[in-house]
């Protein structure tokens, strides 16, 4: 089926890499993680492939390691400096602002959906003043009742959209694992390459429709709505 933009009224925005660039505050709290192991830092590609992924994963990867307890023990350093210093140390991309309060104005929908811990991406949205513009915010949980998984994410959500809601909605996200869970529940997905995902990882995933600035992710969504 071909998907129009047109019909978009219920849009589920990714946050890291997406709405916001986080490169400074995540990877500055990885380098403090590492620093506390004793282990080399990364080059900074690396850092940046970091975003967005399930971090307890990419520590264990690091470590070369099967002991999730391991990673998880990372990842609770990690959020001692990301929880107090490093989720501000963000930028909201150029446009995302005058994006959301167009869709708002238009009448759509918007909900967030990030692998982020609930706690932390509430209190990024508030600091940078984007939270009025979301009806819900589904996150995970610190204490790892919800995985990073988006298509379990997901499926947290959608079913709190009514089925006219649904029927026209839309994910829009940076990486492979945003597409993956929009298939996962048959819906469109735009990915973004302003983000962290590459090239050739978001070519592979095939998402509904891409998008290579703030400025073509605005026509993809607002063509038809105003």
């Amino acid at each position: 089926m071909q998907h129009s933009a047109a019909n978009y009224r219920t849009v589920l925005f990714d946050l890291d890499g997406t709405l916001t660039d986080p490169v400074e505050g995540i990877t500055r709290s990885i380098q403090y993680t590492l620093e506390k192991f004793g282990k080399p830092v990364p080059p900074q590609t690396l850092l940046n492939s970091w975003i967005g992924p399930d971090l307890v994963g990419s520590f264990m990867t690091y470590f070369q390691t099967q002991d999730e307890a391991l990673g998880k023990q990372a990842v609770a350093i990690f959020r001692e400096r990301f929880g107090t210093i490093g989720l501000f140390e963000n930028k909201v991309y150029p446009g995302i602002p005058e994006l959301l309060a167009a869709l708002q104005a238009a009448g759509c929908k918007l909900l967030l959906a990030t692998g982020k811990p609930t706690v932390y991406a509430e209190q990024i949205l508030t600091h940078f003043e984007l939270r009025p513009y979301f009806t819900l915010v589904g996150g995970t949980f610190l204490d790892g009742r919800l995985t990073t998984n988006k298509g379990e994410l997901l499926g947290t959500l959608l079913p709190q959209l009514s089925a006219e809601e649904r029927a026209a909605c839309v994910m829009v996200g940076d990486r492979e694992h945003d597409v993956y869970g929009a298939k996962a529940h048959g819906i469109p997905s735009i990915a973004v390459t302003y983000g962290y995902g590459s090239a050739e990882e978001l070519a592979a995933c095939e998402p509904t429709f891409t998008a290579t600035s703030v400025a073509e992710l605005r026509t993809l969504l607002l063509r038809g709505l105003a």
